[in-house]
Parts: C-alpha cells; structure tokens; sequence
C-alpha cells in the first residue's frame, strides 16, 4: 500500500486484467448467506478436500466433505446465542497467484438484527478454481476475532 493506503502491486509484478474480482465477492458473498442461514451442506460444496484450517489454538487437517458440513450446521445458533444474526464478507486484500489460485484477506463484521457491528473476525483463504472454474476454498487462516471498544 502507499501512504494513503491505495493497494499497490510488488514492483516485479505485471499489471494484470481482472481474473475474476467479482466472482470472489460472489463466493464469498454465497458463503456468508450459507453461514449465517447454518446452512451446512452450501459451505460443504464450497470447499475442496484435503483442506487445511489454521488458527492459534488448532490445525485441522479436513479431510471429508461431510466433516465441513457437519461443523458449520451448527454456525447459525452458535452466532446467534452471542446475539450475530448476520454478516458480509468485506475484502481487504485479494490477489490472485495464478490464474487459479486467489488469496484473499475477509474481515467479517458481526452483526446484529438490527444491523449494527457488534465486533468482527478475520481470516485469510486460498482459494482454487477446479477442473470446472468454480471456486473452492482449500485454506483457511483464522486470524481472531474482536469487539469493539
């Protein structure tokens, strides 16, 4: 970034067109949705196997389908008992790697029914277009959560 924080690409690098800015908003857009609904079987089908989550505390290797589903069908009342009713995905960094590859940092803000921010979470992921173009997430870095002061 420069002073004034305008996203800059590394001096080496090309300037590239857009290989699909959008269709990750949409991804993750279609995940939040999923998330906040506990809708366990879309996040499933939106992931790749093997994948990896790191955060702090933990490494998991995911190595099923059904493990990711079975552990965000229950996202939705988790959320929603620390009063989170909703959420968007609000990108502060994507670059795509190759033609295939996207990394991209999401801050997720916590909402409630009202709409207003109640703290926020970060992750970073990999994301990998399949044989098919459809995206899929392979890596997932949790980089915590906070509540504002």
């Amino acid at each position: 970034m420069d002073q004034r924080g305008t996203p800059t690409r590394p001096k080496n690098a090309a300037a590239k067109p857009d290989r699909g800015d959008a269709i990750v908003q949409e991804f993750l857009d279609r995940l939040a949705g999923a998330l906040t609904r506990g809708d366990g079987r879309t996040v499933a089908s939106m992931w790749a196997v093997p994948a990896l989550v790191i955060g702090d505390d933990d490494i998991k290797a995911v190595t099923s389908l059904d493990e990711v589903e079975r552990f965000f069908s229950g996202a939705k009342e988790q959320y929603n008992a620390r009063g989170i009713t909703d959420t968007h995905a609000d990108i502060q960094r994507l670059e795509w790697a190759t033609d295939r590859i996207a990394v991209v940092d999401v801050r997720w803000p916590y909402l409630d029914s009202r709409g207003n921010e109640m703290g926020e979470e970060a992750s970073t992921y990999i994301l990998k277009r399949d044989g098919a173009g459809d995206l899929k997430l392979h890596v997932a870095l949790m980089r915590g959560a906070s509540t504002p002061a």
